[in-house]
């Protein structure tokens, strides 16, 4: 692999050197001065990858992106990637990374899955400012009145760490207020989607100001900006704001900006790199986190009507391997070749399918191909895609690269020119809290009864009555199942699903819907994949 010079990549973009801020010789950040420049162009074609419910055996979403961007540089077509930054949590975690795979990958792969330009960094210090300036307040007097009891803005760190998830502070300090606190990963915060929401940094700012960290005494809330700090907030995110440009593994250029998780988040790289990226080039690639039940929801729902952007296809990503899991195969034996496991399986791609067809976005079918794929099984696959009416193609992007995602990249092209989008969200904005919450998990989950605890139902009657009614809702859900426990897979219907507690993000505007045991703060899995690190070389 043979990578260019960050400012020869920016000159395939089409960013001039001046407006190009390198870190070191393989990555930057674009200043946001040139969407100046750039702001009457038209805007390219928007394509979103997204996936059936994820499995152990893989699916490649990330993948795909990647591989489509690479197949469509093979065809001469112009287009720009647009993917999330990984978090440190996955990446020592239970993933081990978020850049693609095999010969499609995003570059420098182990700087993008690090440090990168420092944007979680800026993020992470950012919220804790916020918590610091919180408790020194009620040290200092508690002259905004803030009530201990009710400090809802949370502490962060990017990394899975559960015994944080619940704290006490504050214990020895003769004149602070002991209370208990608690901990979410850097990625699931507020700030991460309101940086990730923003349009530019006024945007920003003005979402940063509306953010609520607590309510005082008498129950009013209390803003980021009562705390007066929203200046110092602004001098720590400016470059994180910049989005970031870095190349695939094809010298095709790739800008990452912004990963909010999809499973407790919204699960969308930033508008502001997805704008930029629109105005760059004809297509643009971007992938939303997890199922399409989740990511792809979030981003339809949410981010393109925040972000005014209609997106013009639907691509969605299968592996035989995962159908044949969702249809009882286990995971030991998913190399043998089972097209009764495969038919009951394919269920689940159907069910996304069908949920991403209420959207009116023209869709096609993208299935990783694996060694273990066998004639029979690929046979009945693409059988069961033409008399359903979708279009499929079969990928081998990761051992090929792009020579191996040419034929969807040719269909993707000519379902863009042949087919239109008539693209609209599922809810209304100005329909009450619950029923929003109620039309995904019916429409989209297909849950047959929508549980509230008195806790959530509480809380929806309070941020109603703070003027929070038309906010978007932002469920968060287990990504293993389309119901809220991840031990049941495939695609089922009519079950209950539990709303246990609802959280607020004012300066994102949505409300945070709690369903099942879903977690804010993530753990580490028993053998986490920071200690599999251990043999490999941490230097060239």
């Amino acid at each position: 692999m043979h990578l260019l010079d960050i400012y020869e990549i920016a000159k395939k973009a089409g960013i001039p050197a001046e407006y190009v801020e390198p870190y070191g010789k393989l990555k930057a950040k674009v200043d946001m001065k040139y969407f100046d420049k750039i702001k009457d162009r038209p805007d390219g074609k928007l394509v979103l990858v997204t996936a059936i419910t994820p499995t152990k055996a893989g699916e490649g979403k990330t993948t795909t992106s990647v591989a489509l961007a690479e197949g469509f540089g093979q065809i001469g077509q112009k287009a720009m990637l647009c993917l999330r930054e990984p978090s440190l949590g996955p990446v020592f975690g239970i993933k081990g990374g978020a850049t693609g795979g095999g010969k499609v990958t995003v570059e420098p792969t182990e700087d993008i899955n690090l440090h990168f330009t420092g944007d979680m960094h800026a993020l992470t210090s950012s919220i804790n400012l916020i918590s610091a300036v919180i408790d020194n307040s009620i040290y200092q007097g508690n002259p905004l009145r803030i009530d201990p009891e009710r400090v809802v803005w949370k502490r962060a760190m990017d990394m899975n760490d559960r015994a944080l998830r619940d704290v006490d502070v504050a214990l020895e300090d003769p004149k602070g207020t002991p209370r208990r606190d608690h901990f979410v990963i850097t990625v699931a915060s507020e700030m991460m989607a309101i940086m990730c929401l923003a349009k530019d940094e006024d945007d920003f700012l003005k979402r940063l100001s509306d953010i609520i960290v607590a309510f005082d005494l008498d129950g009013k809330p209390i803003t980021v900006k009562d705390l007066q700090i929203t200046h110092a907030i602004m001098r720590l995110m400016r470059d994180a704001l910049k989005p970031n440009l870095v190349q695939t593994s094809e010298n095709n250029p790739a800008l990452i900006h912004g990963g909010p998780f999809a499973n407790i988040a919204h699960g969308c790289n930033s508008v502001i790199a997805t704008k930029l990226g629109l105005k760059l080039a004809p297509i643009v690639v971007t992938e939303a986190g997890f199922g399409a039940d989740l990511g792809a929801e979030k981003f339809l729902d949410i981010k393109c009507r925040a972000a005014g952007f209609k997106p013009d296809a639907i691509v969605m990503v299968a592996t035989i391997r995962a159908l044949k899991m969702h249809g009882g195969q286990p995971f030991e034996e998913l190399a043998n070749e089972n097209v009764e496991a495969l038919k009951k399986g394919v269920c689940n791609l159907k069910r996304h399918l069908e949920n991403m067809g209420k959207y009116d976005v023209p869709m096609i079918i993208a299935i990783n191909h694996f060694a273990s794929d066998s004639k029979a099984e690929i046979e009945y696959l693409e059988s069961w895609c033409k008399e359903e009416g979708y279009e499929v193609s079969f990928l081998d992007g990761f051992l090929e690269g792009g020579k191996g995602a040419v034929d969807l990249a040719k269909k993707v092209q000519k379902m863009l020119k042949e087919k239109e989008s008539h693209y609209h969200p599922i809810y209304e904005l100005d329909r009450p809290l619950k029923e929003k919450i109620n039309t995904i998990c019916r429409e989209i989950y297909r849950a047959g009864e929508v549980i509230y605890t008195e806790k959530a139902e509480q809380q929806l009657a309070e941020y109603e009555k703070l003027g929070f009614g038309d906010a978007y809702i932002c469920m968060a859900k287990t990504p293993q199942s389309v119901t809220d426990d991840a031990k049941i897979l495939g695609a089922p219907s009519g079950f209950p699903i539990t709303i246990r507690e609802v959280n607020l993000s004012a300066g994102a505007r949505f409300v945070i819907p709690l369903t099942g045991k879903i977690l804010t703060m993530p753990g580490l899995p028993k053998v986490p994949a920071a200690v599999k690190m251990e043999d490999m070389p941490w230097r060239e």
